[in-house]
């Protein structure tokens, strides 16, 4: 006879299943894009001096809105 001593929570793998809803990857997507249009918008707003005190100039505007997690001249802040 076995005695079983306290429970087990179930794991990350089968606390939630993960489903793929083409939709939902659709409207991300469409999320993502408002995103990036805004911050072009916002950025393209700044003047020339602005921009350069934040590190960026206008030509630069359409890569740090693609790729807002990076930063342009490969310098990484520590956090």
């Amino acid at each position: 006879m076995n005695t079983i001593h306290g429970t087990t929570e179930p794991g990350p793998a089968t606390a939630r299943r993960q489903v793929y809803s083409p939709l939902e990857t659709y409207w991300n997507a469409f999320q993502e894009w408002r995103k990036r249009q805004r911050l072009r918008a916002n950025l393209s707003d700044l003047s020339d001096r602005e921009l350069m005190d934040i590190g960026t100039t206008r030509s630069e505007i359409d890569y740090v809105a693609l790729h807002r997690s990076s930063e342009p001249r490969g310098i990484r802040s520590v956090e």
